[in-house]
């Protein structure tokens, strides 16, 4: 069995609680990681601001990868690589979304714009990315320069067949795909969680085989598909832990750290 020498793992709904808590027992297994030798970061639907807060507890070293991975962030938060949804298929989106009467939220590199501030998961996202949002009247001045948008919707029914909808409307144009049973995210196409997963072993110049990836939602499903190892928490759904090669704990339940020591077991060095 191939030894893990990297593992690329999802934020929300994986390495913290529901309350947005990094634990003691996960803050832990990272540290054994790396005392073990074996590489580890982050790719998350967030933006590059909502996971600064991680870098320091988790002494992250490589890149991690915001927007699903559409782009690569060293730990000081400089830009290795980025990429924007083109300008058409932007506006195509937010009619979609409008469609389906879903919040619009858009976001820069450094910015995050929304136009409703009383909806209903504003004040939950203020919490999770540590970061205020940016009120707007018209997105046409940022539809050039999105790295990410997304449809914030508590029918949650109703955001999976916009996620469909969008899909078919996009094709290659970007990626659509939903981070949360309430959030559908839009980002540039060509990218996401697998191709950050790619380019952090390229760069370690290590095989993909050697990877271990750990997460809960369809967005995580793009990075299962390409490493050695995939593990679905406890909390994902069946469809989610169907295409993984393991299933761990939920994230009330420490099961990120559970993976964790599953793998440095499977290394000897547990």
């Amino acid at each position: 069995m191939t030894k893990i020498s990297l593992v690329v793992s999802d934020v929300d709904g994986t390495l913290l609680t529901k309350d947005k808590t990094l634990t003691d027992r996960a803050r832990s297994a990272v540290q054994r990681l790396h005392q073990a030798g074996i590489g580890f970061t982050i790719t998350s639907s967030r933006p590059a601001i909502g996971m600064r807060f991680l870098i320091e507890p988790l002494a992250l070293w490589l890149p991690v990868g915001p927007f699903n991975g559409s782009s690569i962030v060293d730990p000081e938060m400089n830009p290795v690589e980025q990429h924007l949804i083109p300008k058409s298929a932007a506006e195509r989106s937010l009619q979609i979304l409008r469609e389906f009467g879903a919040d619009i939220w858009l976001f820069t590199y450094d910015k995050w714009l929304i136009d409703n501030p009383a909806g209903k998961y504003v004040a939950h996202e203020q919490h999770t990315i540590r970061s205020e949002p940016t009120i707007v009247t018209d997105f046409s001045p940022y539809l050039a320069s999105a790295c990410k948008i997304v449809g914030a919707s508590a029918d949650a029914a109703g955001l999976e067949a916009c996620e469909k909808a969008m899909q078919q409307a996009l094709g290659s144009e970007a990626t659509a795909v939903r981070s949360q049973t309430y959030y559908l995210d839009i980002t540039p196409p060509g990218f996401d969680k697998g191709t950050f997963v790619q380019a952090i072993a390229k760069r370690l110049g290590i095989s993909t085989d050697a990877v271990a990836t750990i997460g809960d939602m369809q967005n995580d499903l793009a990075m299962f598909r390409v490493s050695g190892t995939s593990i679905a928490m406890g909390n994902a759904t069946d469809s989610v832990k169907e295409q993984a090669t393991n299933v761990t704990a939920t994230n009330e339940q420490d099961g990120f750290a559970e993976a964790m020591e599953m793998i440095l077991t499977r290394n000897g060095a547990g």
